[in-house]
């Protein structure tokens, strides 16, 4: 578990670290700045999360693929993966490159925040395609067991984007004062680094990924019905989870610009101790897909028992330690002193919620994923976010104008109901299917 898990919670915790530190450099140019980002930026993180269903979807078919030995379909999954990938991630480009105002204009009318966000979305659109390259082979480099590679080209890439952000926001030495733009072009640049540095390592020494033929992209009827009933459902989720919290953003932005910087500054911080329970879903999703695909379906009910406690752990140690230094990382931020209590108490609820979370994660993304358990899994997310989290938070802005700390206790809802849902399905057992029977 730590050898999958650690590369990915170090490279978690490195990006999330770098994404803290571009907000508090992009903060020092006003409020606006950074709500500006943080909402443009949720063009990427709904490209994101549909990388991370694909991703998901494949990781399932892979680790099990993988624990049988068969090389020729774990090619042809990786081929499936990337066209939905790359096709994605080019409508997502073009829109946010051609219409950056009206996707704006979805979140704010502001015009400051309308016009920083627009020039950074316009720039920032060729790398979402980067990011679909390198969201698939990263994931495949982690099935077959090379967790670490990944890890050290995401070191370099977060590395050049930090320094890149530097130069170009403030203007250092010969580099032009670009501002907002500049944080875009450095991030683009490094997404492009990543994507050529992942491709040059696959093709030179894991030839089990290395797509050479066009046999990868030849997918009979029998392999699409395998693969397409139960990848479809991971994709769908994410991306209508990913819908879902952009619905609360536009939730929050009703509330006004103060409680949306909040948001920003609370998630730069809080994914900092998220970092941990990403790293065990995706070693739970692994090991027990493995497991599977050996055959061994009592060690995989043992092995998700594990997981759930390990995760309830992970969850109370990360909350605490938010909790703990919550106030410490708000202070970093140039913003009002309001805006910085909102993000503490935000904090707090946030700590609060996290062994829940934690259990979700492993539950939803780990152990129903990797036992093909994808529609289920896709229920208890859609209805925990669409049923309970969208309307409470609506409600909770519109109607009870509630402060924005006291809205994010409410949508703690959402998690507790998909937890419950999640553990009556794991009780059952009915989660567990071999998918590696069909070629």
């Amino acid at each position: 578990m730590l050898s999958l898990a650690l590369p990915v919670v170090f490279q978690s915790l490195l990006a999330n670290s770098l994404s803290f530190v571009d907000t508090l450099m992009i903060g020092q140019l006003g409020e606006q700045a950074i709500a500006a980002v943080g909402l443009a930026n949720q063009m990427f993180f709904l490209i994101s999360l549909l990388f991370f269903g694909i991703t998901s979807g494949s990781s399932i078919f892979l680790a099990q693929y993988w624990g049988a030995k068969n090389e020729g379909n774990i090619k042809k999954v990786m081929g499936i993966s990337l066209t939905i990938a790359i096709v994605g991630s080019c409508i997502f480009a073009i829109a946010s490159f051609a219409v950056p105002n009206s996707i704006m204009h979805i979140f704010t009318r502001v015009p400051a925040v309308v016009e920083y966000g627009s020039s950074y979305l316009r720039i920032v659109a060729i790398s979402y395609i980067f990011s679909a390259v390198s969201q698939i082979f990263s994931t495949a480099l982690r099935v077959v067991g090379h967790a670490k590679t990944p890890l050290k080209v995401a070191i370099v890439s977060l590395t050049i984007n930090a320094v890149g952000n530097y130069l170009l926001i403030f203007g250092i030495g010969p580099f032009p004062e670009l501002g907002v733009a500049g944080a875009a072009i450095s991030t683009a640049f490094s997404r492009l680094v990543e994507v050529i540095a992942l491709l040059v390592i696959v093709y030179r020494k894991h030839p089990v990924l290395a797509i050479r033929e066009k046999s990868a992209f030849h997918w009979n009827k029998r392999f699409l019905n395998n693969i397409v009933p139960t990848c479809l459902p991971v994709i769908l989720n994410e991306f209508f989870w990913a819908l879902g919290m952009t619905a609360y953003k536009i939730a929050y932005s009703k509330m006004g610009i103060n409680p949306i910087a909040a948001v920003n500054v609370t998630e730069s911080i809080g994914n900092l101790f998220f970092v941990a329970m990403i790293g065990v879903s995706n070693a739970t999703l692994i090991m027990i897909g493995v497991k599977i695909g050996e055959g061994k379906m009592t060690l995989a009910k043992v092995y998700a028992k594990r997981f759930i406690l390990t995760a309830l752990g992970v969850g109370i140690a990360a909350g605490a330690f938010e909790a703990l230094f919550a106030s410490t990382f708000a202070s970093l931020f140039n913003i009002t002193q309001q805006v910085r209590q909102m993000a503490i108490y935000c904090l707090y609820v946030n700590a609060l919620l996290l062994p829940i979370k934690s259990m979700n994660m492993s539950i939803i993304v780990g152990i129903l994923r990797s036992g093909g358990d994808t529609r289920y899994s896709m229920f208890a997310e859609m209805f925990g976010v669409w049923a309970v989290g969208v309307p409470l938070a609506f409600f909770g802005s519109m109607v009870l104008h509630l402060d924005i700390w006291n809205l994010y206790l409410l949508l703690g809802l959402e998690e507790a109901t998909k937890l419950v849902i999640g553990l009556i399905r794991i009780k059952k057992g009915s989660w567990i299917n071999d998918l590696t029977n069909v070629h």
